[in-house]
Order: C-alpha cells, then sequence, then structure tokens
C-alpha cells in the first residue's frame, strides 16, 4: 500500500511560516517526488543525486517567491527542470570543448580513407583471371551494360544460372582484391 501525499502546499505555507519539521518534511517530500523525474533524463544515479542536491538548494534559496495560493508541484517542477537544464547545458558544453576538430583528424590519418589501391587496371586484370564463362558474365553486365535476362539469352543460360555465376565470380574478386 502506497502511503499517502503529504500536502506540500500545506508544508510550504507552514515552512514559509517558520515551522522547521514542516520544512524538513518539504525538502524529503519534494526529493521522492523529483528523483523519478530526473532518473528518467539523467544517465547515471551520481548525476541524478547531484541535480537533486541542486534543485534542493535553489528551493531553498527560490522559497520566499512561492505563492501560497498557487499549487506547489509546478513551481518545484520548473525549478527542477531549470535546474537539470543548467547541468546539461554545463555537461554538453565540456563535451564539445574536448571534442576533436575533424580538421586535426586529416593530420593524423596515414593516409586519405577514401583511396583505395584499386584502379580499373587490377579489377579488369582479376576479372580476365576469373573462368571464362564467369568474365563474359561479368563483362557483359558491368562493361557492356547488358541486363542479367539479356546475358542469359546471349550465353544460352537461364536467367537465375547468370545471377548465381556472377554473385559466384564477385565472391571471388572480393576475396582476390582484397588480398
Amino acid at each position: 500500500m502506497a502511503e499517502p501525499i503529504a500536502d506540500l502546499e500545506a508544508l510550504m505555507r507552514q515552512s514559509q511560516n517558520g515551522d522547521k519539521l514542516a520544512y524538513a518534511e518539504l525538502l524529503r517530500e519534494s526529493a521522492h517526488l523529483l528523483r523519478p523525474f530526473l532518473a528518467k533524463r539523467l544517465n547515471s544515479s551520481t548525476e541524478v543525486d547531484d541535480v537533486l542536491q541542486e534543485v534542493l538548494i535553489s528551493i531553498h534559496k527560490a522559497r520566499h517567491t512561492y505563492d501560497g495560493r498557487r499549487p506547489y508541484k509546478p513551481w518545484v517542477y520548473a525549478i527542477a527542470k531549470f535546474r537539470l537544464q543548467d547541468h546539461l547545458r554545463t555537461h554538453y558544453a565540456d563535451q564539445l570543448h574536448h571534442a576533436v576538430d575533424i580538421a586535426e583528424l586529416e593530420n593524423i590519418l596515414p593516409q586519405d580513407v577514401t583511396e583505395s589501391g584499386l584502379s580499373y587496371e587490377s579489377i579488369s586484370g582479376e576479372v580476365h583471371k576469373l573462368p571464362e564463362k564467369q568474365a563474359a558474365i561479368l563483362q557483359f553486365l558491368h562493361q557492356d551494360g547488358y541486363t542479367s535476362k539479356e546475358v542469359a539469352e546471349k550465353l544460352g543460360m537461364t536467367e537465375s544460372a547468370v545471377k548465381v555465376a556472377a554473385h559466384r565470380a564477385y565472391k571471388v574478386l572480393r576475396q582476390r582484391l582484397e588480398r
């Protein structure tokens, strides 16, 4: 059975009038209220504890601004939201400060990573080393621009046989070129 929720507005009014026990209870209840709110938005329990402490300090500093005729929860959630935003802003600004500039990476990389050591001639040479039928299929498909259906008609094969042979040829080429 859940314990009854304290009347936060009454606790705040009592604490504004100097009741220290009511104030301690208000902060305890506020912490119970805000912990799940912060836990959903932060990664670690340490961060949650740190931000929760900041929120409780802000509640303490701003308690004189609370209007007793208004609900307490929206007031306290607004404070929590602002403290959370401050924390995240600081956290991400720090991460951005330590980020590596892409221009610096260009000096670190040994060569242009977009260039491969492959040329048309090296690939063409490997294609000519394939079995005659596979080489012919790749030539028809990639150099001459025929469809697999047209290649099948030219070579007297089924379309699926052309696709299987091309796939096997690609596999052999990939293995040879990776070496």
